[in-house]
């Protein structure tokens, strides 16, 4: 019944505007001209309010300000939604709160009042160190307004993160094995590293699918950037403590390990997705997509859209699937509660000479090469 305390509770707070839709984001985000925050406070806390009683009692270990471009709120509504959850849980003494962050000059100038509202750690997205390419991502921002940026982040934050992507147009390894090294150089603790993935529905999507998208690396160049990206960051201090993410030892991002461990989170804001135990029961929740639908929704009483209690089985491979992603692997007495069955056996020793997985009576993880094509490995042990 209590599963998910192995890997706390934390709050995701989706905003979801944003100054330009960027081609290659899939995310759930809007460009608008008006936005009335106080309306957004209102059902913030709201919604804060109407979650709160099947879940009183627990510690919050984090809270996330993601979207969208969370850099776009006011400082006051960032405020009022960590105050209004702290009315409502007790907070972990180390409770790490975290906002999402572009580095123009606008959100750079919030930076302190985001710190003064509670705010402890800013992530970047930074996106690439080359104005060209940040051109051609739809990046507002230079590389000089990001340097600047990263500067004034570090003087109001202990901890900060930046967001690259790599297998850009254009990229060759040498230059990514370059921007990667000029990254490292900038006192970072923190660095998750994307490759650049089309997805349809984008603007990016819709001109590869018109053969308008030249000049991607190949997929073997692309696994060459993976490989390079493990080797530079290790021998940096920085391994990859999942596959896209790297850090020095304890500055791991605390709410991404609540996904990735498989606990709880409360998802508030339009198209927020979230996973909560009640009553011994794991639910995936989600919310009305669109921002006007959703803060209609919070008025009539409930900005949920979903609340479908999971199978047993799908907690299982969920968990699975959540957890092969880190380092640190899968807790394989969890996995065998959760799911009511052993690992297939025979699909892990298969695994295990093939150099792909490690295991132990207590764990299963991906090596470092498996890592790199876990979908694989998964497909493997999810075998009926």
């Amino acid at each position: 019944m209590d599963d998910w305390r192995q890997g706390g509770f934390g709050l995701y707070v989706h905003w979801p505007f944003c100054q330009a839709k960027c081609p290659y984001c899939d995310f759930n985000s809007h460009v608008t001209n008006n936005i009335d925050q106080k309306r957004w406070v209102i059902a913030y806390l709201s919604e804060l309010k109407r979650c709160a009683p099947p879940l009183s009692g627990r510690v919050l270990n984090s809270i996330f300000f993601g979207g969208g471009t969370p850099s776009l709120m006011m400082p006051e509504t960032v405020a009022a939604v960590i105050e209004g959850a702290r009315e409502i849980w007790p907070f972990a003494n180390d409770i790490e709160i975290t906002l999402e962050a572009n580095p123009g000059s606008v959100e750079a100038g919030r930076f302190a009042g985001y710190r003064d509202a509670g705010v402890n750690r800013v992530s970047m997205g930074i996106q690439a160190l080359n104005d060209e390419d940040l051109r051609r991502l739809g990046r507002l921002h230079s590389v000089a307004e990001a340097r600047a940026a990263f500067d004034i982040a570090r003087k109001c934050f202990d901890r900060v993160s930046f967001d690259l992507i790599y297998a850009r147009q254009g990229q060759d390894l040498a230059h990514w094995q370059a921007e990667l090294t000029e990254a490292l150089s900038m006192a970072i603790d923190h660095l998750s590293l994307y490759q650049l993935t089309i997805e349809e529905g984008t603007a990016f999507g819709d001109r590869y699918a018109r053969g308008k998208l030249r000049n991607l690396p190949s997929d073997d160049s692309a696994a060459d950037m993976y490989q390079a990206t493990q080797d530079i960051c290790g021998a940096q201090g920085m391994p990859a403590y999942e596959i896209s993410n790297h850090a020095r030892p304890g500055e791991e991002s605390r709410h991404n390990q609540i996904y990735w461990r498989y606990g709880d989170y409360l998802g508030i804001g339009p198209g927020a997705h979230g996973r909560l135990t009640l009553d011994g029961q794991r639910y995936a929740t989600e919310t009305h997509r669109a921002p006007g639908a959703w803060l209609q929704a919070v008025a009539a009483g409930s900005g949920e859209s979903l609340c479908q209690p999971l199978p047993r089985e799908d907690t299982a491979i969920e968990y699975m699937m959540m957890s092969m992603r880190l380092r640190e692997g899968m807790n394989i007495p969890r996995y065998i509660a959760l799911a009511g069955k052993d690992l297939p056996l025979a699909q892990v020793a298969h695994l295990v000479d093939l150099g792909m997985v490690t295991h132990t009576d207590q764990t299963l993880c991906a090596t470092d090469q498996g890592r790199a094509v876990l979908n694989a490995v998964l497909r493997e042990l999810l075998v009926d």
